[in-house]
């Protein structure tokens, strides 16, 4: 395996990281009848005490004072709506975790036999598996593929859609994209020796199971050879595998060692088989042939994948906006067609070809579809077991079936390990969610049907070019959007009940901004389709249950009531008649039972008062995604992509968001004073709570230091400029001065003729003055020219650039979102 890290050192562990590097278990734990009744009770426990709440608190103070003043009836309205939505958020949360709950009480695991023997011969439903990346480091990308490349498949296409500006100008950034470019052609070379060796011995294997009924002691022996050979294979690899920090370790460990360990207790058994047989004076095992044949299958399948890379930005016809919806919607759109590569003047533009013999590139039909972030590991088993899945006959219209991915164990910052807790949280409650038909698509992993995707699919015209759209990229949480679009079209999601995908979350709070920033924006917008949706469900006769719209609205909404909500009740002093024990007992279950879920996920109970504060300092990120969310419905312009920087230094937070949690904990001090002299005490704790959590999420998750730093940074960012970049614009402020004069004047200058660019003219049908120049391509096409057509979206730089010290920049379209 080779070394693609460069000797990037490992990331600095901070005093409170993680040390427990093993992960969760694939099974969830079968709940207890205790674990299930308390559940139950704590859902009856929250309703109970909001309404006694509002019978006791807020009826009775008017029964007995009536409307005594417009102020009172407003703050009394007001206190009771933000309470009441808080009230139904956690609410949520407990149907949701009560349901996972329900679920993990009955999931029973298909035996590895059941699988071997469904996916026998003559299975033919060819996956592609699609992963987009975008700026991302080599090792990331391998890890990644690696552990698709792995996966028990019988037929399996890895793709690496490659989003970065395909001819980059900068040498360290061309130098990395070489050697993205290059991640896939590495593993495929290195899977050829085992794939041919398995390969041959599946004919071989093939050839025996038709002499005989049962399989031979030989060929018994040829097989526990071939699982030898495999295991080592792994360990080697394994060996010569860098572990740079805890990702590397789950992929040393679960991926490959966990895959030598199955082919090893396999080879194991099958002696043992030799053994009795030999014992016995038998010539022949107990074995059936059809079995040792399934297991050769399952070593050929193992190592026989294709890989290959794809980049849309070479392809003028193909839509290059900034997003990661649009890159899958790209690939996608080539399933099953032949293509040949035609020079433009606008650039290489992909013609599609009736004959696949004259096409310079042809894609593969795929009856599915498994989406896969570039920084997500999956477990070996998961595409055997999803697909088996969707392939039972009472799953036929189940679109999208994934496994909510889980955190990677031993995160090296505090920060990254309490993300990981979420994570493990949010786990939890998506598959609650699955119990009453609320699924939503979480992006990081899934196995779509191909068929689903065509009943969704838009396709317009943009430049006389076709672009199709899947993947809705109208807001920036595409999945979400587009588990809408397939709920329209009768079409369901199921998460899968067990723990086989992983993926990276952020280490530190700037990268942590970009990534929740982006959750906060777009579930306002795509609230009204659901609603329509709703309709369009019952008019064809479906029941929609109240639970399911309940969780659904949740999902999309709740980020934003409750961050608007949160802040009135930290900003305005309410009267402390309207404070109650109620309204604390009502959120009591709901703690209770987070604490008691940390624990399970191998967390600490306290943890629960340090994500209150992590949601504290988060607080202005989500106010301003939602901002973003109704700045998108006001002016229909689609927000900015803007993806979560993966990078090993540290990355620059806003100054705005740096800032805000320190007034937030000035805003509360204050708070605690005025209402301690009011002695209006139910508000003075809570404003004392909140200051001293929220102070200590800053110390432990931003930094003091790192504050100070980002703050300077953008203090001073004004005095940094670029001398070339300096000099471009002042000549091109004359020029344009310049222009303005002889204007005036009357002096325009005559359109000068093109003639050495006949192709433009042809191509375009004029001399090519008017209209904007795509950014690659005059690079793409076979000749420069001076104009191009608007095609679908932008193009945009893929450089990154560093700051000084341990800080990092994000990227371009990162840049343009904040």
């Amino acid at each position: 395996m080779p070394d693609l890290h460069d000797g990037a050192p490992a990331r600095r562990r901070q005093w409170g990281s993680e040390r427990r590097t093993h992960p969760l278990d694939t099974l969830h734990e079968r709940p207890s009848d205790r674990k299930l009744v308390s559940g139950r009770v704590a859902i009856i426990l929250t309703i109970a005490f909001w309404l006694s709440y509002v019978v006791y608190t807020v009826i009775r103070q008017f029964l007995d004072s009536g409307a005594e003043s417009f102020r009172f009836t407003t703050e009394a309205i007001s206190y009771l709506v933000v309470v009441t939505f808080l009230t139904f958020s956690a609410l949520m949360h407990l149907v949701a975790r009560q349901g996972a709950m329900e679920r993990f009480a009955t999931h029973v695991r298909v035996p590895r036999a059941e699988l071997d023997r469904h996916f026998a011969e003559g299975h033919e439903s060819p996956m592609t598996v699609l992963v987009p990346s975008y700026a991302e480091e080599p090792d990331v990308v391998a890890t990644t593929l690696w552990s698709a490349a792995l996966q028990e498949y019988p037929s399996l296409r890895i793709v690496l859609l490659v989003d970065d500006a395909p001819f980059p100008t900068d040498p360290e950034t061309l130098d990395k994209l070489e050697r993205t470019r290059a991640v896939a052609a590495t593993i495929q070379n290195q899977l050829a020796a085992p794939s041919q060796r398995f390969q041959e011995a599946l004919l071989s294997a093939e050839v025996e199971a038709e002499a005989a009924p049962f399989a031979s002691v030989d060929g018994l022996r040829n097989l526990v050879e071939h699982h030898r050979w495999a295991d080592a294979w792994l360990r080697r690899h394994a060996r010569e595998h860098e572990v740079l920090d805890h990702v590397d370790h789950f992929f040393h460990d679960q991926v490959l060692i966990g895959l030598a360990d199955e082919f090893r207790l396999t080879s194991e058994a099958l002696e043992a088989a030799i053994v009795d047989a030999v014992d016995a004076g038998h010539s022949f095992s107990e074995i059936t042939s059809a079995r040792a044949l399934e297991l050769q299958r399952r070593l050929a399948w193992t190592f026989t994948a294709e890989i290959t890379t794809f980049e849309r930005k070479r392809y003028a016809n193909l839509s290059d906006e900034a997003n990661k919806a649009m890159n899958l919607n790209a690939y996608i759109g080539l399933l099953g067609g032949s293509y040949a590569f035609e020079e433009t003047a606008s650039g290489t533009i992909l013609r599609t070809v009736a004959d696949p013999t004259l096409a310079d590139l042809v894609v593969p039909a795929s009856d599915y579809i498994l989406t896969l972030d570039a920084d997500s590991v999956l477990l070996r088993d998961y595409c055997l077991r999803l697909v088996y899945f969707l392939e039972q006959p009472e799953n036929a219209r189940v679109a999208v079936t994934q496994t909510p991915y889980s955190s990677f164990r031993g995160a090296a910052t505090r920060i990254e390990r309490l993300a990981g807790a979420t994570t493990d949280i949010q786990h939890i409650l998506h598959q609650g969610m699955s119990r009453h038909n609320a699924t939503f698509w979480v992006g990081a992993n899934a196995v779509i049907r191909t068929r689903a995707l065509r009943d969704i699919e838009e396709v317009e015209t943009v430049g006389g070019f076709e672009v199709k759209r899947y993947v809705q990229d109208r807001t920036v949480i595409e999945d979400t959007e587009s588990s809408v679009d397939l709920g329209m079209h009768g079409w369901t999601l199921v998460n899968y009940p067990e723990r086989l995908s992983y993926s990276a979350t952020p280490p530190d709070f700037g990268s942590l901004i970009v990534q929740r920033r982006r959750w906060a924006n777009g579930g306002l917008l795509i609230l009204p389709k659901y609603i329509r949706q709703v309709r369009e469900r019952r008019a064809r006769g479906e029941r929609v249950g109240i639970v399911e719209m309940s969780l659904r609205v949740n999902y999309m909404a709740s980020i934003a009531w409750a961050s608007f909500g949160l802040i009135f009740l930290l900003a305005y002093p309410y009267d402390s008649r309207l404070l109650s024990p109620m309204v604390l007992l009502a959120a009591l279950p709901y703690f209770w039972l987070l604490s008691s879920d940390l624990k399970y996920c191998g967390y600490k109970r306290t943890d629960v008062f340090r994500i209150y504060g992590f949601n504290l300092i988060l607080m202005p990120v989500n106010v301003a995604g939602v901002l973003k969310s109704i700045q998108q419905a006001l002016t229909a312009k689609k927000i900015p992509f803007a993806r979560t920087p993966k990078v090993r230094d540290r990355t620059a937070s806003p100054a705005l968001y740096v800032l805000a949690p320190y007034a937030m904990v000035v805003f509360s001090v204050f708070t605690f004073a005025r209402d301690y002299q009011a002695q209006n005490w139910g508000n003075a704790v809570f404003a004392a709570f909140n200051a001293v959590l929220a102070m200590y999420a800053i110390v432990a998750y931003i930094g003091i230091w790192n504050s100070v730093v980002d703050v300077w940074l953008w203090a001073t960012k004004w005095m940094y400029y670029s001398p070339a970049a300096r000099a471009a614009n002042r000549d091109d402020r004359r020029a344009a001065r310049a222009d303005r004069g002889r204007a005036r004047k009357g002096l325009l200058p005559e359109p000068e003729l093109v003639t050495e660019d006949w192709k433009a003219v042809l191509y375009f049908g004029h001399r090519g003055k008017t209209m904007p120049v795509r950014h690659h391509a005059d690079v793409v096409g076979a000749v420069s020219v001076t104009a191009a057509p608007v095609t679908s979206g932008t193009a945009v730089a893929a450089d990154t650039a560093g700051m000084a010290g341990t800080t990092t920049t994000t990227t371009t379209d990162e840049r343009s979102a904040a």
